[in-house]
């Protein structure tokens, strides 16, 4: 898989996880929406991540490293309420997250030693 599917995928998850979790919440706040703004902006980067396009790479990666470090909170949220579906939406979050930074490190990476 490339960065660019992975990415895709993850922006995908960030949207949709996170409008479910805003339809789903009893007292729904706007700030449960940011994941899905990032998953937005990232589908916006994804035709230039996908042409190798560094500057388009490089907003990806800062997007995909803000969201992966802000989701940490919601996860402690959700799990001291005990709320199961929030947590493996959270969690379903952070991996496809994880996922995307792993397949962009992995990238550039390569990218480097074939110059």
């Amino acid at each position: 898989m490339k960065a660019y599917q992975i990415s895709l995928i993850n922006a995908i998850f960030l949207v949709t996880m996170s409008g479910w979790g805003y339809l789903d919440s009893d007292s729904p706040s706007a700030t449960a929406l940011i994941p899905a703004f990032v998953g937005v902006a990232l589908l916006i980067c994804n035709p230039g991540v996908r042409r190798e396009n560094k500057v388009a790479a490089h907003i990806a990666v800062l997007l995909t490293l803000i969201i992966l470090l802000g989701l940490f909170q919601p996860l402690t949220g959700v799990v001291a309420r005990g709320n199961i579906s929030g947590i493996i939406r959270v969690a379903l979050m952070l991996m496809s997250t994880m996922a995307a930074m792993v397949f962009f490190v992995r990238n550039f990476v390569r990218a480097r030693q074939n110059k």
